[in-house]
C-alpha cells in the first residue's frame, strides 16, 4: 500500500541551517528559471503548447544548479516541474472535453515559487536514493548536498537533520522521493516521504454494501445494508470555514496596491486548511470503522457532478469545492478503506436526493432543509433518504432502517455521537400524526 509520513526536521546547527536554506533557495530558483523558459514557449503564439514547452533548456539548467543541488536532486526537481506541467495539460484537455464535467475551471500552468527579494518559497524532492532515514530514539533524516555547498561550509557533503516526532509508517518496504520545505508559517523545516508498506490490511467480516450521499449541510449521510445508518453533521465547521474565509477577504481588501498577501492572511489560510483537513480524515476513519464493524466490503459515493446538478447554488458550489474538497475526501476516504480491506465505487447518485421512496416521484417532491416531502404522505431526512435510494439501486433489494440513524458531530478532536442522536434528526420538521403512528421520519419510512 502507498503511504505516506510527514515530520518536522531540524538542523543540528545554525551553519547546518543555513546550509539547508542555500539548498532550498537554490531549488526554487531552478524550478522558476525551468518553469519561465517552459512558459516562455507555452506563450508564443507560433508554438504549438503542449509540444514546445518540452524544449526548454533543461540540460543547460541542470548543470547550472547540479554544483549547488549535486545532481540527482537538480534532475528531481526539473521532473517535478515536467510532472506539473503534465498535470496542467491534463486538467486542460479535460476542461475542453465536452463529456467531461470533472473539471470545472480553466486550469492555470504551474505558478512560480516567489523572487530573490521578496522571498522564495523555499522547497526542494530529494531522489529515494539521496536519503536515508534512521527511525528510533534518535531519529535523524540525511541528504546529500552538492559539492559548491560542502566547499563553502567545509561540509562532507551529507546533511544531517534531526526528526521531530514518529512516524506513521516506520516500518516500510520502499522508500520514495522525499519533498523537503521551509514552513514560514510556522518556522519549521518539513519533509514528506512518501512509502510503500506491506500489504497488511484486514478483512471485511462479511459481503455488506454501503452507500454515501455527500451533502451540502450534512457532510455525509451514509446507509448500509445491515440497515443502519450514519449522519456527519457538517454546519458550525462550514460555517467556521466561511467565517474565516470573511476575515481573509477583508485582511486581503486592505493591503497595499500590488501586494496580495501577508504573513497573517497565509496564517488564516493555514488555519482554516488544517481544521478542514483534520475534521475529514478523522470522519473518514470514524466511518470506516463503523462501516468494518458492521461487515461491510464495499461502498458506493455519489459523484460530484450529481451533487452540484442536484443542489447547484452559490453557498453549495462553496462548500462543494473549497470546503469540502470532494475529490480530496474520496481519496482519503479510499485509502483509510483500503486498511480494512473495504473498496470505494464511485457511482452516479442522479436524482436519488429529490426522489420519493414510497411512490418513485422525482418532480412533485419538494426539499426544504433537510427535509424531503412528497404529496403522497411522505416525509424524510432528504440525505439520509437519498442514500438509502443509492443504496437500493446498486444492491437491487429494498433496504429497511432498522433503528434511528446515528447523528455525529465534530468537536474539533472528534466526531461524537450526539445526546439526541436516536431521535429523529429533523423531529423539528415532522409531522405529529405520521409520527404517532410509528413513522420513522428519519430513514424514510412513513
Amino acid at each position: 500500500m502507498k503511504r505516506t509520513n510527514t515530520f518536522a526536521v531540524r538542523p543540528l546547527s545554525a551553519k547546518d541551517e543555513q546550509l539547508l536554506r542555500d539548498l532550498l533557495d537554490a531549488s526554487a530558483a531552478l524550478w522558476n528559471e525551468t518553469n519561465y523558459e517552459r512558459l516562455i514557449r507555452y506563450d508564443d503564439e507560433d508554438s504549438l503548447e503542449n509540444e514546445d514547452v518540452w524544449d526548454a533548456p533543461t540540460g543547460r539548467l541542470e548543470g547550472q544548479y547540479k554544483g549547488v543541488l549535486g545532481a540527482s536532486t537538480a534532475q528531481q526537481v526539473i521532473r517535478k516541474n515536467s510532472e506539473a506541467w503534465r498535470a496542467f495539460f491534463r486538467l486542460k484537455d479535460q476542461y475542453y472535453d465536452e463529456s467531461n464535467s470533472s473539471v470545472t475551471e480553466h486550469p492555470e500552468p504551474p505558478g512560480f515559487r516567489g523572487n530573490k527579494d521578496d522571498g522564495r518559497e523555499l522547497k526542494t524532492v530529494i531522489r529515494n536514493t539521496s536519503y536515508s532515514i534512521e527511525w528510533g530514539d534518535r531519529s535523524r533524516l540525511e541528504i546529500l548536498v552538492g559539492s559548491e555547498l560542502q566547499d563553502r561550509y567545509n561540509h562532507t557533503g551529507r546533511l544531517p537533520l534531526e526528526i521531530a516526532g514518529e512516524p506513521n509508517w516506520p516500518d516500510y518496504d520502499k522508500q520514495g522521493r522525499l519533498d523537503l520545505w521551509y514552513d514560514d508559517i510556522d518556522g519549521t523545516f518539513r519533509a514528506s516521504q512518501p512509502v510503500t508498506v506491506a500489504d497488511a490490511r484486514a478483512t471485511p467480516l462479511a459481503s455488506e454494501e454501503a452507500a454515501l450521499d455527500i451533502g451540502a449541510n450534512n457532510l455525509v449521510a451514509c446507509t448500509t445494508s445491515t440497515g443502519n445508518q450514519y449522519l456527519y453533521e457538517g454546519r458550525e465547521l462550514f460555517e467556521r470555514f466561511r467565517e474565516t474565509t470573511a476575515e481573509i477577504a477583508r485582511l486581503q481588501s486592505k493591503l497595499r496596491e500590488g501586494r496580495y498577501s501577508s504573513q497573517r492572511i497565509r496564517r488564516l489560510y493555514r488555519k482554516r486548511t488544517r481544521r478542514r483537513d483534520h475534521a475529514r480524515e478523522a470522519l473518514c476513519r470514524d466511518l470506516i470503522e463503523h462501516l468494518y464493524d458492521e461487515g461491510v466490503a464495499t461502498v458506493y459515493i455519489g459523484g460530484l457532478t450529481d451533487v452540484l446538478e442536484t443542489h447547484w447554488s452559490v453557498e453549495t458550489n462553496a462548500k462543494t469545492h473549497n470546503f469540502w474538497a470532494f475529490k480530496q475526501f474520496t481519496e482519503q476516504l479510499t485509502c483509510t478503506a483500503e486498511e480494512y480491506g473495504i473498496s470505494v465505487e464511485v457511482r452516479s447518485e442522479a436524482w436519488t436526493s429529490q426522489e420519493c421512496p414510497q411512490c418513485g416521484s422525482t418532480d412533485r417532491t419538494t426539499r426544504h432543509r433537510d427535509t424531503l416531502t412528497c404529496p403522497c404522505g411522505f416525509e424524510g431526512h432528504a440525505d439520509l433518504v437519498a442514500s438509502k435510494t443509492f443504496l437500493e439501486r446498486h444492491i437491487e433489494q429494498a433496504v429497511r432502517p432498522m433503528a434511528r440513524p446515528v447523528q455525529l458531530k465534530w468537536d474539533d478532536h472528534h466526531w461524537s455521537e450526539a445526546p439526541s442522536s436516536r431521535e429523529s434528526p429533523n423531529e423539528q420538521c415532522t409531522d405529529p400524526s405520521t409520527a404517532a403512528n410509528g413513522g420513522n421520519v428519519a430513514s424514510g419510512e412513513s
